[in-house]
This record gives C-alpha cells, structure tokens and sequence, in this order.
C-alpha cells in the first residue's frame, strides 16, 4: 500500500501574520482523511483507504508588493514525491499562470504581478500532482485560497468635488448647513486604514465641523448677509483615525447666506423737491423716490403711501414693483393762482416684515416732499361745465335767452370776448354779444320743427387770441300751444238705412303737435249750428275720443245719401286752441246684421229720374254748404282772438260791452252784486241763473286772493280770469274787474248801488282828480246834459 501526501507551505513576509498561520498551523496539521479500499476485479489488487494530511487551505498574501524578487506564496508538495522528477505539479484557478506561476518539478508558487486589493481581495486557486509517464494524477485535486492582505494605500475620497450650500443669515450657532461624506478604498475590517476623521482647513470662525458624522454648523451668531454673503469652506477627511502618517483628502464647500427681512426701508434724504405746471393733467408724473432697503427680494419689496400734508388730496404717488420706487403723480388739476406750494409726508413700508426682528425697529420711514406749481398762461375759463338754457317757441326775435360766463383764470385777468362757432349754428338761429356772452335769437323758433339746439360758444383772451376754450350750450324750445287739435286720420263713416236711433257708428279721437306738460286733453262737440243736430249727435268719451251717435231711426239713401256733420275740437291747454273737422257720413245699405253692403247712391237714384247734371248740381251745392261752414269757423275763430279793449286810454277799460242790451239794473238774475259789496265772502262754484251754457270745459278754480293781497293784484287777477274763462259773455251780463276795498274814503262810484240811494249824487270833484278820470267825469258830471 503507497500514501500519498500533499504539503502546501505558505510563507508569511510580515511578523503579525505568523502568529496566524502558526496557530492555524496547529489546528489544521495531520487531519485525517480516510482512503477508501477497494477490492479490484481485473488485477485483484487491494486497495486500502489511507488518511491524506493538508497543512492550510488558506493564505495571506501582501498586497502593492514592491521588492526586487516575485513574492513567494508557497510550495505545493506531496509525499509521493521521491524527488526523482517524476511528479509533475499543476495550479488552476483565479490568476493561475498569470498571477500566480508554480515551478512543476518543486510545486514552489510565486506572485508574479504586484496585486491590488482593491481590484480582487480574494483568490480561489486548484492544485493537483500528475505522473508524467502514466499521466494519471497521483492525488486528488485540492482547492485553497490566497487572500490579500490590506495595506493603506488610498486616501479618502468626498463624493463630490465641489458642495454647494445655503443657510439663512442671523441663523443661531450650530445651526445644520449641509453634511459632507468621503470613502476609503481600504479594507475597514482591517487596521485602522479606511477609518475617517473630519476636519476643517477653512471657514472658521465662522463654521465647524462634526469629525464623525462630517456635518457642517455655524460657529458664529448673527451673520450677517449685508457685511458678507458668501463663504469657501474647505474640509478635510483623513484616514488612519486622523493619526500621523495617514493618507487624506479635501473638498471645498461653498455656503451662501440667504436674505432675511431684517432691514427696514431708509430714504437716502430727508427732503424732496418737485415742481409741475399748472396745467398738467391728472396722472402726469413728476417724480421719482426711493427708500434703500439692503434686503433683496420680496424683503426689500416697498410700498409708498401719502401719510399727510396740505397736497394729498391734490397728489398721489403709486409703488414701481420692478425698480421699489415711488412715482409721484398729479392727482387733481392744479392752479398756480389758487395755490402755489403743496407739502407732502411721504412713508415707505415693508411690505413682507418678519416678526422675528420687530424688535429691532419700526420696519418704514418717512421723508417730506415739497411740490411747487409753475404759472402759465391759460385759456378762459367758464363759470360752467356747460350751460341748459329754456327758451319759449313764441320769443321775439332779439330776445335775450341767457349769459355764458367765463374769465382769465391768469393774475393778469386778460379781457375775454365771446363768440358763437358757426358750425353748430349753421342757420344762424342764435347770436351773441361778444362783450358780456348775452345770448339772443336772430330767427324765429319752431319747437314742432327743431325742439334742440345745441350749439358752441367761445370765449377768447382779447390780447392773447391763441387761448380760447369752448363751452356747449344746450337750448331746449319750450312749447307753447299755438296748434289746434285735429282728427288723427281721414275717417270713412257710413250708417246702414236701417240704424236705430242711439247707435254707434263712429270713434273719433285727434292729434295735436304741441306736447303739453300735463299731457293732451281734447275735447269734441258740435259747432254752435249744429249743437242740435236732428241726425246725429256727438259724445265725449272723456279719454280723448268721441262717438258719433244716430238720433233716429232709418236713414234712406234715395233721401240724403251722404250727411256732413262738422266738429269742433278742443285743446286744454293755454290759450285754447280748436279746430273743426268735417265728418261725410254715407248712407248705405246694410244686413241684418249692420255689415255694408252698398253705398251707391247713382245706382239708387237713377231710376228715380235724377239725372247725371242733377247729381252734380247736388254735389256743387254740398261743396257751396262745406265752403260756407268753414267760412262761418272762421270768422267765429277769428272774432274770439279780437281784443275787448283796443283802446289803452279807453276809461271804460272797466266795462266789456258785447252789443246786447241787458236788463237793466233791476236785472238781478245775471250777476250776484253782493260779492262785490261783501268781498270777504267766499268764493262758491255759482252757474248763472238767467243761462244754463252747455260747457265743456273745466273751470279752473284759483285761491281766494282777498288774504292779504294788493288791489292792483287783485284786479289784474280777476282780469285774466274772465279773458280765460270760456263761460264768459257772450250773456246779458256785467263783467266787473274792480275792487275798491274795505273802508274806501272815496266811496264807490259804481252806479250798480244806485238802488240803495236816495236822489242823484254830485260827481263834481271827480273832474278835480285830474286828466286820467276826464273820462268818467264827463260821463257822470253832466246832469244838465244827461236830462238835456
């Protein structure tokens, strides 16, 4: 039986490695391994299983070898080796043949490059013994390893070359800025080669840092960012526990003190000085200001505001975002001569202040801003923005219908003249003295045509023409009522032949072209010719129509085909206004049910024996009645506009006279003398008891004017209600305007009391009252005449 044995030595180059291999020499050395026998078929040889001794399966080896020989690893040996060359070694594995070399005759191992831990820590590597002439292998493959010892031969290293870092300014000390982190390369399970400490090269007294941890913290209290705002701090991380001989390395950490709102605004002066002419506009700028705040950002963001002063009605001032300036601006429009110095208190504020620093200080200031006013020359100014002036249609030509104002607002007080501009007169309606701005009307005025007129003065500085301004003139026409009423269309009216009496069979209504103020009120009635008419009749509906009524039953065409019924139409509106209407009713033939069926009157009449001529004749004749009626209105029309007085030296003036005897004195039934005797006695709504007038219209009541009133008022007042008052003679009455009053010396010197006096009465002294009672002294001063 043949044992074999493979020894691997393995030399150790470094004194604290012995120990090592000795004691795991000692471990590890004649371990046993069984070898199995087997009993051989083809040669009946007995095989024996014998134990097989390993000294080591693991070795250390030295990296960044650097002696001038390969570094010995080992020696790969097995007792079947007599030394007679006949065993040949063979190693396989990681960096066999390239790394690792082994002689084949001894089984001596050499390193053959320097290794790298870094790159491979560790090496599996497989050795086996071959018989060179039988080539078999004489013991099993075994397998070991070779590890590489560490040595320091890497610095630490930071992960980045460059930090970059930002912490607030007046951040308290040890406030965390940024943590910095390097590597070592070495192995950290052996020595103390990749063990780091941190250190700071740079940036104290300012920062330090955790040696550990490698994290940075203020050393300092209340930095500021205004003094300095950037800071270069250098670090170093060295390995070896930070003892000599070591290996490091360094970064360079740039830290940046962010701002804080720890500043408030400051305005580099204390006084501004702006000046603006009297003429600039609302919203001109006239300066600029600025409060210096050595914050940045929204820190320094400034808001300007007017505190007070005698111009912060007259001024503004608004906040520029972009450059944290404050814009003065006009506000109001200013004037030189009223005011020439403004005063303003101007104050500049935070706008985002940090409750943190309140306790260093209010966060605004003020400053003072005196704005002076510069004169200049400007144009004429009116009294109004623009003036509405009221005109009535009906004014004279000449007639004055207002003034327009202006003058030199200048301390000089230039002389102004005034003017109309044509192109907004271009009929030249309206005129102008151009010495005081009266304006007057050069053409009549026509409401229903123009009711508008909006026209343009100017005003002019005589000695300086280029400064004029203009002002619009609005001048409103008023209405007067100088058009009658009228039907709204021509109406085409029949009446079936077998109407009934008291039927409808026409609405009217009219317009008018003034525009009243209370609105339109007509009213409709027959003309006085016909105020009874036998056919028809009129009813005012009281809403500004009337309906035409029959007054009997059957109508026959072969009779009267056609009827002409004129009405008279009112206004109610001063002075009245009427006009009259002529209504053509045709007679026509009709159903049962009151629907036309025929109106040919030629087509009835002809068999009757009228001939063509006839008819024309008739036609001619109602044309003849027709010219004569409007005639007839005419004439009444016309004689209602005449004057009762046309003399204004008549004496009379007192007594209207109408033609038409009365009944005299004893005539009581027309005129209720007793007010005249009792003029404190209440006015009462008193209908004449000699007449009963069909009246259409309402009369208007006045107030009692015997409180407290002058005579003349009195008189004039009653004058112009009975030349308004539409019930009014024509009647067998006596219009008196006089009022003579409670307790006249004079007594009176109407002959209505003549009933209550006895004898004749001496109206001698009335010629000694002068010329303007001659007339009424002849009349009552001439007895002997009078019974002459």
């Amino acid at each position: 039986m043949r044992t074999y044995s493979l020894t691997l030595l393995l030399w150790g180059y470094m004194l604290h490695a012995i120990p090592m291999m000795l004691s795991q020499k000692r471990t590890n050395t004649h371990l046993h391994s069984e070898r199995i026998t087997v009993l051989s078929e083809s040669d009946g040889r007995t095989l024996h299983r014998t134990k097989r001794g390993w000294m080591w399966n693991q070795f250390f080896l030295l990296e960044e070898y650097t002696g001038p020989d390969t570094q010995y690893v080992g020696k790969l040996h097995t007792d079947q080796d007599k030394g007679d060359g006949n065993l040949k070694y063979i190693l396989t594995g990681d960096g066999a043949g390239s790394l690792f070399i082994i002689d084949e005759n001894t089984g001596d191992i050499h390193a053959a490059k320097k290794l790298d831990r870094e790159e491979k820590s560790l090496y599996v590597l497989r050795a086996k013994a071959i018989d060179r002439k039988t080539g078999r292998q004489v013991e099993p493959e075994s397998e070991f390893i070779i590890k590489i010892h560490d040595v320091n031969d890497n610095e630490p290293k930071f992960t980045k070359d460059m930090y970059t870092a930002s912490i607030p300014e007046m951040s308290g000390v040890g406030t965390s800025v940024i943590q910095v982190t390097a590597t070592d390369a070495d192995d950290a399970n052996y020595g103390n080669s990749a063990k780091i400490v941190y250190s700071i090269l740079q940036g104290q007294p300012y920062f330090s840092v955790d040696p550990e941890t490698g994290i940075i913290k203020t050393a300092l209290p209340d930095m500021s960012r205004e003094n300095r705002e950037q800071y270069q701090v250098v670090i170093q991380a060295k390995d070896m526990g930070g003892q000599m001989g070591g290996l490091s390395g360094t970064t360079a950490v740039n830290i940046t003190l962010t701002d804080v709102n720890d500043n408030p605004p400051r305005f580099p002066q204390s006084t501004y000085q702006f000046s603006s002419p009297e003429s600039a506009p609302p919203g001109t700028l006239l300066g600029r200001i600025k409060a210096n705040d050595p914050d940045v950002g929204e820190n320094a963001e400034t808001e300007y505001s007017i505190s007070n002063g005698d111009g912060s009605d007259m001024f503004d001032i608004i906040t520029d975002k972009d450059t944290q300036e404050g814009i003065i601006t006009v506000k109001k429009q200013l004037d030189f001569e009223n005011k020439m110095l403004y005063t303003l208190r101007v104050e500049a504020t935070n706008t985002h202040p940090d409750s943190r620093f309140l306790q260093l200080g209010p966060f605004k200031d003020t400053a003072l801003v005196k704005i002076s006013v510069e004169d200049i020359d400007e144009p004429p100014v009116f009294s109004r923005p623009s003036y509405l002036i009221e005109v009535d249609e009906d004014a004279k030509e000449g007639s004055i219908i207002g003034q327009v104002v202006a003058q030199d607002p200048d301390i000089t007080k230039n002389a102004i003249k005034y003017s109309v501009d044509r192109h907004t007169d271009l009929d030249r309606i309206f005129n102008i003295y151009s010495g005081n701005g009266s304006l007057f009307i050069s053409k009549p005025l026509d409401r229903e045509e123009t009711p508008w007129h909006n026209i343009t003065v100017i005003a002019t500085e005589i000695n300086n023409p280029k400064q004029s301004s203009q002002i619009p003139v609005f001048i409103r026409i008023l209405d007067i009522n100088d058009h009658a009423p009228e039907f709204a269309k021509y109406y085409e009216t029949f009446v079936c032949e077998n109407a009934k009496a008291g039927q409808l069979i026409q609405t009217v209504s009219a317009v008018d072209k003034d525009e009243p103020a209370r609105g339109h009120k007509f009213f409709f009635e027959l003309v006085p010719e016909f105020a009874v008419h036998p056919n028809f009749s009129i009813i005012d509906n009281k809403d500004n129509t009337a309906g035409i009524m029959t007054r009997r039953n059957g109508y026959s065409r072969s009779k009267t085909n056609t009827y002409l019924l004129p009405v008279i139409i009112f206004d109610n509106d001063y002075p009245i206004q009427s006009s009259t209407g002529t209504l053509t009713i045709h007679v026509c033939a009709c159903d049962s049910q009151g629907n036309m069926q025929s109106c040919n009157a030629e087509a009835l009449l002809l068999p009757a024996g009228l001939s063509t001529g006839a008819l024309i004749a008739i036609l001619l004749c109602v044309v003849i009645l027709l010219v004569l009626v409007v005639l007839f209105a005419a004439l009444k029309r016309q004689r209602k506009k005449e004057p009762l007085i046309i003399s204004k030296d008549d004496v009379r003036d007192n007594i209207v006279t109408y033609n038409d005897e009365g009944g005299g004195e004893e005539d009581t039934q027309a005129f209720d003398i007793g007010t005249l005797r009792n003029p404190e006695a209440r006015e009462e709504s008193k209908m004449r008891r000699d007449v009963i007038p069909e009246t259409i219209f309402q009369i208007r009541r006045t107030a009692p004017l015997w409180e407290n009133i002058d005579v003349q008022d009195f008189i004039h007042q009653r004058l112009k209600e009975n030349d308004l008052d539409p019930s009014a003679p024509p009647y067998d009455s006596l219009a008196t305007y006089a009022y003579e009053g409670n307790d006249s010396i004079a007594n009176s010197l109407s002959s209505l009391e003549s009933l209550t006096t006895d004898g004749n009465q001496d109206y001698d002294y009335l010629s000694d009252w002068g010329p303007r009672f001659k007339k009424l002294a002849d009349m009552y001063g001439g007895e002997e005449s009078d019974r002459d």
